[in-house]
C-alpha cells in the first residue's frame, strides 16, 4: 500500500532565477513520486516548486501567512489562509514528512531549525549550512529526491 507523503519545499520568496529553477525541478520530481508538495503558498521558491509539481500532474498545498486566499500563487491545488503570519512556518514543518530547503532566507532558517528540532528530515540545496548536523546537503534536485526516497518511501511495508 502506498502511503501519501507530504514534502515541504521552503526557500526565499525573493528567489534568484537559479533557485526558482531548482525548486521547480524539485516540485516536479516530488510529484513524480506522488508526494503532495507543501509550501508557504507565496512567490519565489514556493511558487516555483508548486509550478513544477502541477506541471508534473501533482498536488500542491499552500499554507498562506495571511487571511486572504487570493494571495496564493496560481499553482496551488489547495490554499489555506492561516492568518498566522510567519508562525505558519511551524504549521508547515509539522504537517510534512520531510523538508527540502532551496536557498536561504531568515524564514527558511526558521523552518530548517523547527524541522531539525522536531525530527523532520531536511535536505538542503544551497543556502544555509548547518554545522551541528541534522541537514543533508545535496547538489541537485535529483539527489534531494533520492535522499527523501531513501528516508521516506523505503520505510513503507
Amino acid at each position: 500500500m502506498h502511503m501519501q507523503r507530504y514534502v515541504g519545499v521552503v526557500g526565499p520568496g525573493e528567489a534568484t532565477p537559479e533557485q526558482r529553477g531548482i525548486a521547480r525541478q524539485v516540485g516536479g520530481l516530488l510529484a513524480g513520486r506522488r508526494a503532495t508538495v507543501v509550501t508557504g503558498g507565496l512567490g519565489g521558491v514556493m511558487a516555483a516548486a508548486s509550478r513544477g509539481a502541477i506541471e508534473a500532474g501533482g498536488t500542491t498545498l499552500g499554507l498562506l501567512p495571511g487571511d486572504d486566499r487570493s494571495e496564493g500563487n496560481p499553482y496551488l491545488t489547495v490554499v489555506i489562509p492561516t492568518g498566522l503570519g510567519e508562525m505558519r512556518n511551524a504549521l508547515l514543518v509539522r504537517s510534512c514528512d520531510a523538508i527540502v530547503a532551496v536557498g536561504g532566507s531568515w524564514g527558511t532558517m526558521s523552518e530548517i531549525a523547527l524541522a531539525v528540532r522536531t525530527g523532520v528530515p531536511v535536505v538542503a540545496i544551497g543556502g544555509w549550512r548547518m554545522p551541528a548536523g541534522g541537514v543533508l546537503d545535496v547538489e541537485s534536485p535529483a539527489e534531494a529526491v533520492e535522499c527523501l526516497h531513501a528516508l521516506l518511501w523505503r520505510k513503507e511495508p
